[in-house]
């Protein structure tokens, strides 16, 4: 029960406009992925970038179980290293790819053109519902175990998916 897992992968590309760019971001996330891509909407005017409240800037896809796992593989080997500072103090970390060309088996197509990406991955233990659960008159004592450090999810990644971690 206490060992980490994955509980997702979350892969996102911004574009920061919609139309055509949005569109391509979208058969690129398909073609890596699998699945089907959610559009992202703005949250905030933006005057300067000409974003308005609502405007689709970017598409992302959720991966769980064993999805996630192959896909990580696949980033992994386009990206071999991450920062140590890309943890939180959850245990959760993200990292970003500069071209999706970098990963193994995809080619570049003049169709879509250049995108990157970020990647976030979060962690959990089994048990998780119990992170969740408000304990009365105990404090917050029996929800501790549940939580992942830093080390422990920097150890996790290490040993099942053989990243330097600088």
């Amino acid at each position: 029960m206490q060992a980490p897992r994955i509980e997702k992968v979350t892969v996102h590309v911004g574009v920061g406009e919609s139309g055509e760019r949005l569109i391509k971001a979208e058969q690129l996330l398909a073609k890596l992925t699998g699945r089907k891509p959610v559009r992202t909407v703005s949250t905030h005017r933006i005057p300067a970038w000409g974003i308005r409240k609502g405007t689709p800037i970017g598409a992302k896809v959720t991966l769980r179980k064993n999805d996630a796992n192959e896909f990580l593989r696949k980033a992994f080997h386009a990206k071999s290293t991450i920062k140590k500072s890309s943890f939180d103090k959850f245990g959760n970390f993200s990292f970003g790819i500069q071209e999706y060309i970098d990963f193994p088996d995809m080619k570049y197509d003049p169709d879509i053109g250049i995108f990157g990406m970020d990647i976030c991955v979060t962690l959990e233990r089994k048990g998780f519902r119990i992170k969740h659960r408000k304990l009365k008159n105990t404090g917050d004592s029996g929800l501790r175990g549940h939580h992942l450090s830093k080390d422990e999810a920097i150890s996790f990644i290490k040993e099942n998916f053989k990243v330097e971690i600088e």
